[in-house]
């Protein structure tokens, strides 16, 4: 933590601009450890989506594998994007990208429609026509940020931190009810012993230590699953050495129409979750996430999406559990997470490696997941703090917002008697609450009100300085 402050201010010493926290450029050692927390946070979430569309088109295991890999190769191509940027693509924070889960259910309706052997064909011609979509929509779409006040801002990452949390409470039972010993003692308690581990290395350790402390409690939770027999090495003995990532591997993409507007849709939910967690990783790392950051952020969950099919990948968008981890350890340099995104093209052209990461259990991961998670949660309240809540509106604005946000969280199949468009939005209660904040917002702050209210919708008294108190 010295260490950083140190860089981020020293070169005010010499009449040079200070380096932001997010820019500065930490050693390789420090570069690499911090960067594979942030694959060790989002390695599940990166091999989910294939493992679930590879089994659901008939995959053989070979091609489950190149999959994987693929999607771990584009999901490190579109981290290093993001964060390094290129022209006025990539927001330039610590910023991750991955596949987006969101996708999964219409490419699993797309495989049902088509049949397995023509279904991925059809998934990545969508996808791609999703992708340009997004790019070409990016710089209208970011100027919906004047319609994120501080009081959405915070209503969002909130929902965020507390949508996250039952994914962590699954992988601390197992992950999936078929994995051996899903739900058992044994389970949740190594989930709690790594959730005690990663708490204590908080609070006993030091600097860079602390900071280490997540991959610190993984190491630790995935030892202690040797002599529980919750580790598997055989993912390890079947796992290529080295396999480079072959274009389109499963057939050229095919173009049909209703597979392209169904992803459309996901891919309009995906732009409205990452500029949330733009908006919200930019109030941690105190870097605004502005209407050109967003744009370009966008921009570049576009281009990776369109381009991660050739390599036989499927839709980019932001990891939410990563901002979780930015919060938890302080470490704001985007570089480290571009090392996170290097580490990840790694694993995806050395399949043994990826296999070598996959090894930490489920409930390992949900032990940390909770800290994760929670910290996402607690980053949206602070932010609601800063907000104010005196006013009737804002408490209105929270409680219906969280509301909505929480419901296909309690009840996941809610939407199921709808049409498939509002499932698709609705299913996520990410982007369920945020729609119902924004025009909660809307309703209160805008419409019919514009004399009384600021720009960003946030009442006088609070978007002006106070006026003066003393007799000076």
């Amino acid at each position: 933590m010295a260490l950083r402050t140190t860089r981020a201010t020293r070169g005010s010493d010499d009449g040079s601009t200070p380096v932001h926290p997010v820019d500065e450029v930490l050693s390789p050692p420090k570069l690499f450890g911090t960067g594979l927390q942030h694959v060790a946070a989002m390695y599940a979430g990166v091999v989910a989506p294939p493992l679930i569309v590879g089994a659901g088109v008939g995959l053989t295991p070979g091609e489950l594998a190149l999959l994987i890999s693929a999607s771990l190769f584009t999901a490190g191509l579109a981290t290093l994007l993001q964060t390094l940027g290129v022209w006025r693509i990539g927001a330039r924070l610590p910023f991750v990208n991955g596949v987006s889960f969101a996708g999964v259910a219409p490419m699993l309706a797309i495989a049902k429609e088509h049949g397995p052997k023509d279904a991925l064909p059809v998934v990545f011609g969508a996808v791609i026509v999703a992708g340009v979509l997004c790019f070409l929509a990016a710089p209208y779409f970011c100027r919906l940020v004047r319609f994120f006040p501080p009081v959405v801002q915070g209503t969002v990452i909130t929902l965020i931190g507390v949508s996250l949390l039952p994914v962590a409470i699954n992988w601390a039972r197992g992950g999936s009810p078929s994995a051996p010993g899903y739900g058992s003692v044994r389970a949740i308690c190594l989930a709690g012993f790594t959730l005690g581990a990663v708490v204590l290395g908080n609070r006993l350790l030091k600097g860079f230590w602390q900071q280490m402390s997540l991959l610190i409690g993984l190491a630790v939770g995935t030892l202690a699953a040797f002599p529980l027999g919750l580790a598997d090495f055989s993912a390890v003995g079947g796992a290529e050495v080295f396999a480079l990532p072959s274009p389109f591997h499963f057939g050229a993409p095919v173009f049909d129409a209703a597979a392209i507007a169904s992803m459309c849709i996901v891919m309009v939910v995906s732009m409205t979750e990452s500029t949330a967690d733009m908006l919200a990783l930019g109030r941690i790392v105190d870097r605004e996430a502005d209407e050109p950051t967003l744009a370009a952020g966008l921009r570049a969950d576009g281009l990776a999406t369109a381009v991660s099919p050739v390599f036989n990948g499927f839709a980019c968008s932001a990891f939410a559990q990563n901002i979780g981890l930015v919060a938890l350890t302080k470490v704001r340099s985007r570089y480290v997470v571009a090392a996170g995104g290097g580490i990840l093209v790694l694993l995806g052209l050395f399949p043994v490696l990826g296999s070598l990461v996959s090894l930490v259990p489920q409930p390992v991961l949900g032990g940390a997941g909770i800290v994760l998670f929670g910290t996402v949660a607690a980053s949206g309240i602070r932010t609601l703090a800063e907000a104010g809540m005196e006013s009737t509106s804002h408490t209105v604005l929270v409680s219906v917002s969280l509301g909505v946000g929480l419901v296909p969280i309690a009840a996941p199949t809610f939407y199921d008697g709808f049409p498939e468009a509002v499932r698709t939005l609705m299913h996520s209660g990410i982007s369920a609450g945020c729609l119902a904040a924004v025009l909660l917002n809307l309703l209160f702050h805008h419409v019919g009100t514009s004399a009384g209210r600021s720009p960003l919708g946030v009442p006088p008294w609070q978007s002006s300085p106070p006026p003066p108190t003393g007799g000076s």
